[in-house]
């Protein structure tokens, strides 16, 4: 019993003495309230809007490639959903399915690196527009082999 007591103590002193230093640390770290700014033109500097830089250009460029990225992965989705319908097989036998998805990737990676914003709306327009099409037109196909039936 005594053995256990005196072994509760050590582990007891040593995490005391882990929080002590983790305060200290802490203490270090934390910041004072009256550590602002030292003079009026720092705190203008910190607090007022400024004129956009490169930087901020820059910023506006890349939210707006990001934009097409997410409109570019949307129009991606959105033929690999529409592939599902193309079930019948080529004169080779391949599903058109597939056929339909390994044009479709080809077409993605041959523009993935074009940066004029002009060519990859154009792009994105004429994609959604093929998409849209084959869609319309399997629907239609679908409709006349119905009424045949």
């Amino acid at each position: 019993m005594a053995v256990e007591l005196s072994n509760l103590r050590r582990i007891f002193a040593a995490k005391r003495e882990h929080l002590r230093s983790l305060n200290s640390l802490f203490r270090i770290h934390r910041r004072s309230l009256h550590e602002g700014p030292d003079t009026i033109d720092e705190l203008l500097d910190r607090h007022l809007k400024k004129k956009p830089s490169s930087d901020e250009d820059e910023f506006r460029r890349r939210r707006r490639l990001t934009s097409t990225r997410r409109e570019a992965l949307s129009l991606y989705r959105d033929v690999l959903r529409a592939t599902r319908f193309f079930t019948w097989p080529d004169p080779r036998g391949v599903p058109w399915r597939d056929v339909l998805r390994a044009n479709a990737r080809k077409e993605f990676e041959d523009a993935r690196f074009e940066t004029d914003p002009e060519i990859i709306t154009r792009l994105l327009i004429g994609g959604r527009d093929a998409v849209q099409t084959a869609v319309d037109n399997l629907i239609e196909k679908q409709k006349q082999q119905l009424e045949k039936e």
